[in-house]
């Protein structure tokens, strides 16, 4: 499945698998966000794939949200990739 990016009035949707072959699409739609909200809403339980690509592109996301002191969530269960990176993260800190 592709990469799916549906917006909300209060939030994006993202579907299907953020990986490096369609990473242009994601940082194209979240390009400068923080530029134009104060906080951004991104639910990714119809996420069904990420690669360490897509996981650096939300850190990034998360990293530009705290330097521009911004409020960043993410919502939703998201794949099972996504969860075993942070798990790892965790307990290799």
């Amino acid at each position: 499945m592709n990469l799916e990016i549906i917006k909300h009035p209060t939030f994006f949707q993202v579907n299907g698998t953020l990986t490096k072959f369609n990473l242009h699409l994601f940082k194209k739609e979240f390009s400068n966000v923080f530029d134009k909200r104060d906080s951004l809403i991104i639910n990714i339980e119809g996420l069904t794939s990420i690669d360490r690509y897509g996981v650096n592109a939300l850190a990034q996301l998360h990293n530009e949200s705290l330097a521009k002191r911004k409020k960043l969530s993410i919502i939703g269960m998201g794949c099972d990739d996504l969860y075993e990176h942070f798990k790892s993260e965790e307990t290799a800190a």
